[in-house]
């Protein structure tokens, strides 16, 4: 059998803790989380769902913070070493030279990934409903958005960190106008960004009475590509007598042919337990949205939200989730 191997850019400076003495677990929790208090930014009452990549030897991130009217805003911040952020006070802007898409109604659960060097937004767009925003930023000072990716409604946008087969390639999950309570992962093919097609199934919920992935399910940060496959963390719902739970998984898409699945978690990587994930805006999330991945050494820093109220972090090793995933996995 041929040696495992990841294909990502290193970051020395990642954030890393060991886990603790007897930990079984895939991820396991930086013991200081929440890494983000509710009010992080002084003019916002939550702040959400944190998309990172690493930026000329720093960490840099896009994430949502409702201000006091409750407006889902983006937001910018930077760090040195992954824990400890500046974050700005003032509202991305976007600069945008198609004035039908221009106006910016809201955005939330961004995600970034770089693509030949340029670092990619993707969101979810308000566009008479819920949509794939798209953007970049070439120095994340300056940020230009694109045209809306597909049609309405959808959420949990997230490009693929190259090109495959020559496109662009987005995985999406369609949605209605609210709190959606269903959702299946499908993915789309560009050659331009803008102009998108070939749209593939990839996966659904399992819908056994109870399962933590049986409401809905969407894609968490950027797929991480292995010699295994394309390694996606996404989070999965079930819906309880006292509503959603959201918790996390891990899913191996074909390199060449990412809508085939090649194994995935039948159990949950990552589950709301911590009081600061049980007890907030939203109870019992954990919403993974931005990962770092140490190409040297295989590190894996994952961000997410917690109750839609504060960010948390959770370490791991790409080989052991995805080893974790084959040797749990639901199609095996």
């Amino acid at each position: 059998m041929p040696p495992f191997h990841l294909v990502a850019e290193p970051i020395p400076n990642i954030p890393w803790q060991e886990p603790s003495s007897g930990n079984s677990d895939v991820l396991w929790r930086y013991i200081l989380n929440p890494v983000a208090p509710a009010r992080a930014v002084a003019a916002c009452s939550y702040i959400h769902n944190r998309a990172v990549a690493a930026f000329e030897r720093e960490c840099r991130e896009v994430f949502r913070a409702d201000n006091r009217s409750l407006r889902m805003q983006l937001h910018r911040g930077r760090s040195s070493d992954g824990l400890s952020w500046t974050l700005d006070e003032e509202p991305l802007r976007f600069r945008c030279d198609e004035p039908e898409i221009a106006k910016f109604t809201y955005g939330y659960d961004p995600r970034l990934v770089k693509i030949d060097g340029r670092i990619y937004v993707v969101w979810c767009n308000g566009y008479h409903g819920p949509t794939i925003g798209l953007g970049y930023t070439d120095d994340f000072e300056t940020f230009h958005q694109i045209e809306n990716a597909v049609l309405l409604f959808n959420r949990n946008g997230v490009l693929f960190p190259r090109k495959i087969n020559g496109d662009y390639v987005l995985i999406s999950r369609s949605s209605d106008n609210g709190h959606t309570p269903f959702g299946e992962m499908y993915l789309s093919h560009s050659k331009d960004l803008v102009h998108w097609g070939r749209h593939r199934y990839i996966m659904s919920p399992l819908r056994e009475e109870n399962g933590w992935q049986s409401t809905k399910i969407g894609a968490g940060p950027a797929p991480i590509e292995t010699s295994e496959g394309w390694l996606l963390i996404y989070h999965g719902v079930v819906t309880t007598c006292n509503g959603f739970v959201y918790s996390a998984g891990a899913v191996l898409l074909d390199l060449e042919q990412p809508w085939k699945v090649i194994a995935r978690s039948d159990p949950y990587i990552l589950t709301p337990t911590a009081l600061y994930e049980c007890v907030g805006n939203v109870p019992n999330v954990v919403f993974p949205c931005g990962a770092l991945v140490d190409g040297a050494t295989g590190r894996l820093a994952l961000y997410y939200g917690c109750a839609d109220t504060v960010i948390g972090l959770a370490f791991g090793k790409v080989r052991d989730i995805v080893e974790f995933t084959k040797r749990h996995s639901v199609t095996s």
